[in-house]
């Protein structure tokens, strides 16, 4: 009996729902712990070329890890203080905006009882309603979670980054000795592919939030808009969670705007800014800047990022690319699960140079010959299926 008999498809689509199960249910129970840990991985992954540039010229390493989280956390602290600078402008036009929001709400009040015959006794007792329910809310006792959670991440995050960094070579051992010794040069290959793709994407990411920042604030400006800068940096960090970020900050982009700047010809602009900010940032920026090694299509994208932020909120969201990304290198590289690493590439049937989507005669395959008229009777890509393979070329 052989008993390295492959396994029957239903087992092995079995046991990898299963394992899906329980990773996801791991990550909704550990968020708190996950999450945190997770941004810090992607923060010291981006970190250690400035950590790898002091180690060169001589710095210690503990100093050279201090030093390069020192710059991250003063660039996030200088990016904070802009913001809070100009909430602190926003604050103090309060009593225009609250006279603005004050005559909307009395337009909006004649016109619910003009098209819908509701009183204002009654509209006044729903609002009441409304209000003792959303302070109940706020009351419970999960709120000092709410508040407290993002906080106790922002204090995680440079602690993790920190120890992620100075032990990284021990975490990569660890990683490399758990599989067996003929598969240590495949690990590391796949260490070394997701260390680039995160690398590349990270810093693509920051160049691409600081030019979309940079196009939204000028535009805004151009139409005189107040707050604009205020507008286009909250526009650009909220790009960040893939597609849904850009309706969410179009919306509130908008909201604000609508406050101070009731005319319809403004609002039509800024939603025209913001319309033009995504197309050129989807056209050029994402292509030439965040680069292509993170190749995954746009259904498995938006699926990602809606499970990613059911399991753990906005981090979620904006960590589901990046985990998309590596889950698509190991399934490239690893034996078995290469058509999961098709399901999630941008590659279609039509573009794919691969023998893997072309009909050919089974019966010439069998007996070792290709079918007439197949492309793969003159092409390479047939002996040597890593010819036809852009990524499997550039493996060491």
């Amino acid at each position: 009996m052989n008993s390295t008999a492959p396994q029957p498809f239903y087992q092995k689509l079995s046991l990898t729902l299963l394992a899906i199960g329980i990773i996801m249910l791991a990550i909704y129970l550990g968020q708190d712990i996950v999450v945190p840990l997770a941004l810090a991985g992607l923060l010291a992954v981006l970190l250690r070329p400035l950590e790898g540039l002091f180690i060169r010229i001589g710095i210690p390493k503990l100093l050279s890890i201090t030093l390069a989280l020192l710059i991250a956390v003063l660039i996030v602290s200088a990016v904070a203080v802009l913001i809070s600078m100009q909430l602190a402008d926003f604050s103090d036009e309060w009593p225009k905006l609250k006279r603005n929001i004050d005559l909307f709400y009395r337009d909006a009040r004649r016109w619910i009882r003009r098209e819908y015959s509701v009183s204002y006794r009654q509209q006044a007792e729903y609002l009441k309603n409304a209000q003792s329910k959303t302070l109940e809310t706020f009351q419970g006792p999960e709120t000092l979670g709410v508040v407290t959670g993002p906080l106790g991440t922002l204090v995680l995050i440079p602690i993790y980054t920190f120890l992620l960094l100075y032990y990284r070579a021990m975490l990569i051992h660890f990683t490399v000795v758990l599989f067996a010794e003929e598969q240590k040069q495949r690990v590391l290959e796949i260490l070394g592919q997701i260390k680039s793709i995160i690398q590349s994407y990270m810093v693509g990411l920051l160049l691409e939030t600081t030019a979309v920042a940079v196009l939204n604030s000028a535009g805004l400006l151009i139409l005189n808009v107040q707050y604009a800068i205020l507008l286009g940096v909250m526009a650009a960090i909220l790009n960040l969670v893939p597609y849904i970020g850009g309706l969410v900050a179009t919306a509130l982009a908008v909201m604000v705007t609508f406050i101070s700047h009731p005319e319809i010809d403004v609002l039509l602009g800024v939603v025209g800014v913001f319309i033009a900010v995504q197309v050129i940032d989807n056209n050029f920026l994402v292509p030439f800047i965040v680069g292509s090694k993170v190749r995954i299509n746009a259904l498995v994208s938006i699926v990602g990022v809606l499970v990613g932020g059911a399991l753990a909120g906005l981090s979620g969201m904006f960590l589901s690319i990046p985990v998309i990304a590596m889950m698509k290198v190991i399934f490239d590289r690893v034996p078995g699960l290469e058509p999961w690493g098709i399901l999630l590439g941008d590659q279609t049937p039509e573009q794919a140079d691969n023998n893997l989507f072309r009909f050919v005669n089974l019966k010439k395959v069998a007996a070792g010959d290709p079918a007439p008229g197949d492309p793969a009777a003159d092409d390479p890509a047939a002996d040597d299926p890593a010819a036809g393979d852009p990524e499997k070329e550039n493996q060491p």
